[in-house]
């Protein structure tokens, strides 16, 4: 199957520089919203059949203009959620965000053992993320979208697509609305089809360079 993996519009912990994981977690931002807008309009005619969003509201409000468009079924799924900041949950300093950035980065490295203070480690992660993957694969969709987080969705795809970890796109930033394709099956594998790191629906406003710790990769 193809799998679009699309990280979430902008959001006010994003402007803020927070390290937002919490359920529900906070909403859009106006810009958010025109970039969800936007992720839409591009995402017409690609053959999408289901969308899946995590347990976080700013998954659900990035997926309302194309399910809202296209009448399309969606469902929320608990292991599609952020990499959970654990200790770091609504920091904004730089120690903090440094802190959660450098465990996700000996995760896309395989460091899997590795914990996040207060969270998961990252073969816990995966284990969810694993979890409901297979059940969009069930879904029977030939292509679905996931509605997702940035560290989230670097993390797996350079976890379970072979030579992706290597690749500089996966310790670089992917933006609000950025868009990884994958082709393949969690027992045959998959394969990279595409990495946009920019908003699919182009870049809306010069705002968007706000402070964005969980799209952002660490700085050494």
């Amino acid at each position: 199957m193809r799998l679009l993996l699309l990280r979430h519009g902008q959001t006010h912990g994003n402007v803020a520089g927070a390290l937002d994981t919490g359920v529900p977690g906070l909403d859009l931002t106006d810009l958010g919203r025109a970039q969800a807008r936007a992720a839409a309009r591009a995402l017409d005619g690609t053959g999408v059949e289901g969308v899946f969003v995590s347990r976080l509201v700013r998954t659900v409000q990035t997926s309302d203009p194309l399910v809202e468009a296209a009448g399309l079924p969606r469902a929320q799924l608990p292991g599609l959620h952020e990499i959970a900041a654990g200790a770091y949950e609504m920091a904004t300093d730089h120690d903090s965000v440094h802190g959660y950035l450098s465990t996700v980065q000996h995760w896309v490295h395989g460091e899997l053992d590795v914990r996040m203070p207060g969270g998961e480690s990252g073969t816990e992660f995966l284990e969810r993320y694993d979890a409901d993957v297979e059940r969009v694969v069930d879904s029977g969709a030939e292509t679905a979208l996931v509605v997702s987080h940035g560290a989230a969705i670097r993390t797996w795809v350079a976890s379970r697509v072979p030579d992706v970890a290597g690749r500089p796109e996966a310790v670089s930033p992917l933006h609000n609305t950025g868009l990884i394709t994958v082709e393949g099956h969690p027992t045959r594998g998959w394969r990279l089809v595409e990495w946009h790191a920019d908003p699919i629906g182009g870049h809306l406003l010069e705002d968007e360079s706000a402070p964005d710790p969980t799209g952002e990769p660490v700085e050494e």
